[in-house]
């Protein structure tokens, strides 16, 4: 069943007004009080609608709150009964530092179509809709993935850009790569929006790998669905505190690799809005008592990708 066309606007006024209740921290250094306020502005926001929501990506357990924490209730009541996927700050130090790519971000989906996914580290990949699906895997070495991706868009090697995330668990494959002469994108933070680069040809990006946060791989899957991209995803296990969570909730196969239709089934909309410009979308712009931001929306059953421009009045 499709989610009613309504329910976008309520969703992309959730994400604005959160990126917007950052804006009074940036460059201030504060993270966790910027990460708060559009938390607290998030919750708030969706408790408005007239939903039935449960957290099933948040920002951790229920003994963390004020997060929105995996499990949570949301919304007034009614008939629609929806998962929700929040990320309030992605890219708290890029809020904190004043530095691009910050973004407020939620996807939903009916209740039982978003996947519940543990609070660890994931294994992923992301390619454009252009890739056969058979070319890449993340079973495949990353020798093999670079050059069926350079023989399936009839590039040289030398010519392909992978964005990955630049962290030291990452070092062998940036050598590897080195070696190869092939480009990169390499990323601070924001795996999200890393993921959503091989969603169109003007991100210059070929191919999104490496390890990051499990949660946002959900959130990142929810939008490449929109753009009939390719997600894959194996969730890392370190400890058995890990172990634990996965298996209440219901994951029995530590070592399976999760392709896109696992991650996300039926429609979806995902919302994500800027708080400082980057490769995405424009920040947060205030002007007098509005504020206009930017929103990258996705709804899958309208085959619906665009940027959408909202200008807002500022509550006293």
């Amino acid at each position: 069943m499709a989610l009613k066309k309504e329910l976008i606007d309520k969703i992309i006024s959730v994400t604005s007004r959160a990126a917007f209740s950052c804006h009074k921290f940036l460059g201030k250094n504060d993270k966790i009080n910027a990460d708060k306020a559009a938390t607290d502005t998030m919750r708030n926001e969706i408790n408005k609608l007239e939903i039935n929501g449960e957290v099933v990506i948040g920002e951790g357990e229920l003994d963390e709150a004020p997060m929105l924490y995996i499990g949570e209730k949301l919304g007034s009541g009614g008939n629609l009964n929806i998962d929700i996927a929040v990320d309030p700050v992605e890219g708290t130090n890029f809020v904190a530092k004043n530095l691009p790519g910050a973004l407020s971000v939620i996807a939903v989906a009916e209740k039982g179509n978003l996947f519940n996914a543990p609070e660890t580290y994931m294994d992923k990949l992301a390619v454009s809709k252009k890739i056969p699906h058979e070319a890449t895997d993340l079973d495949f070495s990353l020798e093999k993935n670079i050059k069926n991706l350079a023989d399936s868009l009839n590039k040289d090697i030398s010519d392909i850009t992978v964005c990955l995330l630049d962290r030291p668990r990452h070092a062998h494959i940036i050598e590897e790569l080195k070696k190869m002469k092939v480009k990169m994108k390499l990323i601070s933070d924001g795996d999200v929006s890393g993921a959503l680069m091989v969603t169109d040809d003007k991100y210059n990006v070929d191919i999104f790998l490496g390890i990051g946060g499990g949660p946002e791989g959900v959130l990142a899957a929810s939008a490449i669905d929109a753009y009939g991209c390719k997600f894959q995803g194996r969730f890392l296990f370190n400890n058995d505190k890990d172990i634990s969570r996965a298996k209440k909730m219901g994951i029995k196969d530590l070592k399976k690799k999760y392709d896109l239709k696992e991650i996300i089934k039926g429609d979806s909309i995902f919302c994500a809005t800027g708080i400082t410009t980057g490769d995405l979308v424009k920040g947060v712009y205030v002007d007098d008592n509005k504020f206009i931001t930017e929103t990258l929306l996705t709804h899958k059953y309208s085959n619906m990708c665009k940027i959408v421009i909202r200008e807002d009045t500022i509550k006293t």
